[in-house]
């Protein structure tokens, strides 16, 4: 049995600009980054929402045919349907830029598709507009995250497919090159043609994983969510972005980061990557004999403590319930004050752990949690 369609479309203004006269698209172009209507002038503003309601009729009775000459991203996915639109379990992801004319369009595209029960979410990603290239790169920084944290789940049970025919094409090259990793299938549509070009999932492996592992301790600290003084000198300039004199991922040293975390973490137990979190004397005597899964899962609630410090220290104003970091009651581990989950599921675990000087955690071993 066929799984069902994940397709995943940037959106444009495209359904606006065919609507339009010369003068109305230049004043869409003028405006095209706007976040907020109020940011628009009041008489052009009511020009735009005119146009934007006029769209929305025009659209909404629009037959198959029609819709996809007024909308280039429609087009491609009615040609992915061959003109047939059948649900059958298909989810349609609709990715806009973070202003008031692209979620405007995004909203009709989504509107349309849902008069044939398809399901759709539109996904208005911040910072994506194309004014300022700082705003752009973490836009696409945390397309590479929500890729790798949301869309990875629907690999399983959707086929994944890209189609890039919308949107900016700023965004269509960026969304290309995570195609190779994220989709099963790409696909366009030619300029004024029903013809769909589909290119099929390439074999393809980032050759970074050396450059991560030989530098660990600086993506590391990266990830921890703040942006570090000095980067290693071996590191390429493409895997980082300066702001304010500090240096942080780019969203291609997001990518590859994520890409390379897993298989560095399921390899051992690292060093601590803040100094404020040390390792007791019988923590790594502690962890011996784990599979490659659970020393994966003890590096990352590792991190996922660093976190915790870094924000709040012994405060523990920001504590997930996937870490659940508590003080002890009684003296049931000396020295041990505190614990938090290592993993919950099977054989649950615990870290314990003490405070040193107000100012240090010391991991002092994993153990069965205490019942």
């Amino acid at each position: 049995m066929d799984k069902p369609l994940y397709i995943l479309s940037p959106c444009g203004t495209s359904l606006l600009t065919n609507l339009a006269s010369a003068q109305h698209r230049k004043l869409i172009a003028e405006n095209g980054n706007a976040k907020n209507p109020e940011d628009v002038a009041q008489e052009d503003r009511a020009i735009l929402e005119d146009l934007l309601q006029e769209a929305e009729k025009v659209l909404l009775e629009s037959n198959i045919l029609k819709a996809g000459e007024l909308s280039a991203e429609l087009n491609s996915i009615i040609r992915v349907y061959d003109g047939k639109l059948e649900a059958k379990g298909d989810f349609h992801q609709l990715l806009c830029t973070d202003t008031w004319l692209g979620e405007s369009t995004g909203r009709l595209i989504e509107k349309w598709l849902k008069k044939y029960e398809f399901v759709v979410d539109l996904k208005r990603q911040q910072d994506l507009q194309t004014t300022d290239l700082e705003s752009f790169q973490f836009a696409m920084a945390e397309i590479v995250i929500w890729c790798e944290e949301v869309l990875q789940l629907y690999r399983k049970n959707y086929r994944i497919i890209f189609n890039l025919t919308g949107g900016f094409k700023s965004v269509q090259g960026f969304l290309q090159t995570l195609a190779s990793f994220y989709a099963d299938e790409t696909v366009y549509t030619f300029e004024r043609t029903n013809t769909l070009l589909r290119i099929p999932r390439l074999p393809i492996e980032m050759t970074a994983f050396g450059v991560i592992a030989d530098n660990l301790q600086f993506f590391r600290c990266v990830n921890l969510g703040g942006a570090v003084a000095a980067a290693p000198e071996n590191l390429p300039e493409t895997l980082l972005l300066q702001i304010d004199g500090e240096q942080t991922l780019s969203p291609w040293g997001e990518l590859i980061w994520r890409q390379n975390k897993k298989k560095l973490y399921s390899r051992k137990i690292y060093p601590s990557p803040l100094d404020s979190i040390k390792y007791g004397k019988h923590f790594l005597k502690s962890v011996e004999g784990l599979s490659s899964d659970r020393i994966a899962q003890v590096n990352e609630k590792i991190d996922v403590l660093c976190r915790m410090w870094l924000k709040t220290g012994r405060k523990n104003e920001w504590n997930p319930g996937s870490l659940d970091f508590k003080k002890l009651k009684g003296n049931p581990v000396p020295p041990s004050t505190h614990e938090c989950d290592a993993w919950s599921d099977g054989d649950a675990k615990r870290i314990f752990i003490h405070i040193e000087d107000d100012t240090v955690l010391v991991l002092d071993k994993l153990g069965n949690a205490l019942h």
